[in-house]
């Protein structure tokens, strides 16, 4: 996809990743092109079951990762080991967002690299639910320097290292940052945050949390 492309996408992420307010507010249309339900997969590596991860890590793969599809995202620091849902674009340009009936569900962005390809991959989450918290309640917490890893379908764990997070007002998304092309490989994390505007049924702000690789390993090497 195009610069262009990326622009359309990330203006419709603003209004809809992970931004639905614990009140009563409208489900996505059925439309929406979002996996009914994430991908049976092998137990997340419980090296990351705790608050932090263990020491010491095992040898890291050698060489460039493929692309294969995600299917968890873990951030120990703030006890996140969630299934993902492919999200893609609809007809009428916008970015699906993940399920609302199942609050513990993120959603990778299908139109972008896999996590710890050269590119950015994007994740998107849900702040709340209209029934409470939901996966990305605590992406605030972050701190730089933390690990992030995503489990993917291939049997490897790429594994990020938190560089930097920001809010920023959702009219400002900072579309080219976060989707344009890039020879590293990064993880971008994108949830909602700032107040609640009751009129416009809507946070202000998105909260990006930017990860850059460290390494790939073998799932069954972190048990």
């Amino acid at each position: 996809m195009g610069p262009g492309g990326h622009v359309i996408v990330a203006v419709t992420l603003l209004a809809a990743a992970g931004c639905m307010p614990v009140e009563a507010a409208p489900r996505p249309a059925a439309r929406t092109p979002v996996a009914a339900a994430p991908r049976p997969v092998a137990r997340v590596p419980p090296f990351f079951s705790e608050s932090t991860v263990r020491d010491p890590w095992p040898t890291p793969l050698a060489g460039e990762l493929s692309r294969s599809e995600p299917t968890h995202v873990l951030i120990p620091r703030v006890g996140v080991s969630a299934p993902l849902v492919v999200l893609g674009v609809g007809d009428d340009g916008q970015l699906a967002v993940p399920p609302l009936d199942h609050a513990n569900i993120a959603g990778w962005y299908g139109g972008g690299p896999t996590p710890g390809e050269r590119g950015s991959a994007v994740i998107a989450g849900h702040l709340d639910t209209t029934t409470g918290p939901a996966v990305f309640a605590r992406l605030s917490d972050v701190r730089v320097g933390d690990t992030v890893a995503a489990v993917r379908g291939d049997g490897t764990v790429a594994v990020f290292s938190v560089e930097r997070m920001e809010r920023t007002p959702k009219s400002r998304f900072p579309a080219d940052e976060v989707y344009g092309s890039t020879s590293e490989r990064k993880l971008v994390l994108v949830t909602c945050g700032g107040a609640f505007d009751r009129i416009r049924r809507s946070y202000t702000d998105n909260l990006i949390v930017h990860a850059v690789f460290r390494a790939a390993y073998a799932a069954s090497d972190l048990r």
